[in-house]
């Protein structure tokens, strides 16, 4: 089985850096690196003369400077299928694999089911950065989701918990899902939409054990005001699709700080102003999960 890893980047390179060590030390090294840089150019540098090679795919990002999540996760799929990728695995530029973590979903994977493995939320890393070897014992497994033992498939997974920090699935079922629908640009719904496509095509969802990733610790907003634009066009979109509005935690928390009203009678959001100006920011801590970009627990 040909295993190609695919991870988008715009900056966090200390991160890639140490996803790409993450990647070496695996028990089953990937066959392919594919790493989808959106309009970051300084990104192939890093990856340069370190193991496993990296075949970067430069994506530019629109003049609204949203970054093109979907169409960079469909771009980094096309490569791996053209170089004749068996298993997709798809990991977060802050996520660090496991040692274990390819072997594992190699060995899970079938066709017609989305492998989701364990991640774990680390702490800020300690002076002079995080080890590998340590990254175990630093944070459980998020609760948020299932926790299958090291050797345990959880089948039979709810759809709406699927996250794209990590996950795998075969180069058919890929094909099957038909990749991410590029109607979403920017922050949040893409991956809710793909997991919706997939239980709507016949795809099931396991939840892996055996398969850890950890997240590296960056500062974030809560909720992110930032991103307020981006959830609220891409919820539009979500909506127009399926029927119902993602994000709906973000969203409520957003309407609690004044930012947004919900117009009962159609069923849409806005922005409160019709400015733009600086929103009101959010507290400033570690996000507890991708909530943010999904349904609530």
């Amino acid at each position: 089985m040909r295993i190609a890893v695919i991870t988008l980047v715009a900056g966090r390179h200390r991160h890639l850096r140490l996803q790409q060590d993450g990647l070496a030390g695996n028990v089953l090294p990937p066959d392919h690196y594919v790493v989808v840089t959106m309009a970051d150019p300084d990104a192939a540098t890093v990856l340069t003369g370190r193991r496993p090679a990296a075949d970067t795919v430069p994506l530019p990002v629109g003049t609204t400077g949203s970054l093109p999540l979907s169409a960079a996760r469909n771009a980094g799929a096309a490569r791996a299928l053209a170089a004749g990728a068996d298993l997709l695995v798809f990991l977060d530029v802050d996520c660090v694999p496991g040692p274990g973590l390819l072997a594992r979903y190699a060995r899970t994977a079938a066709d017609g089911v989305l492998l989701c493995g364990t991640v774990a939320y680390l702490p800020p890393p300690p002076r002079g950065g995080y080890r590998l070897c340590d990254l175990p014992a630093l944070a459980p497994p998020h609760p948020g989701r299932p926790v299958p033992g090291a050797h345990e498939v959880v089948r039979d997974g709810d759809h709406d918990l699927f996250w794209s920090l990590s996950f795998a699935l075969t180069a058919a079922t890929w094909r099957t899902v038909g990749g991410f629908c590029e109607d979403y640009t920017g922050y949040g719904g893409e991956d809710t939409d793909f997991a919706r496509t997939a239980a709507d095509r016949g795809v099931g969802l396991w939840w892996v054990g055996g398969a850890p990733a950890y997240h590296q610790h960056h500062p974030v907003s809560r909720p992110p005001v930032e991103h307020l634009d981006d959830i609220l066009r891409n919820g539009a979109t979500f909506r127009s699709r399926w029927g119902s509005w993602p994000m709906q935690g973000w969203l409520a928390d957003f309407a609690r700080l004044g930012l947004i009203v919900h117009d009962p009678r159609t069923d849409t959001w806005r922005r409160s102003r019709d400015d733009t100006g600086t929103a009101p920011a959010g507290a400033v801590g570690e996000r507890p999960g991708r909530t943010e970009v999904g349904p609530v627990p």
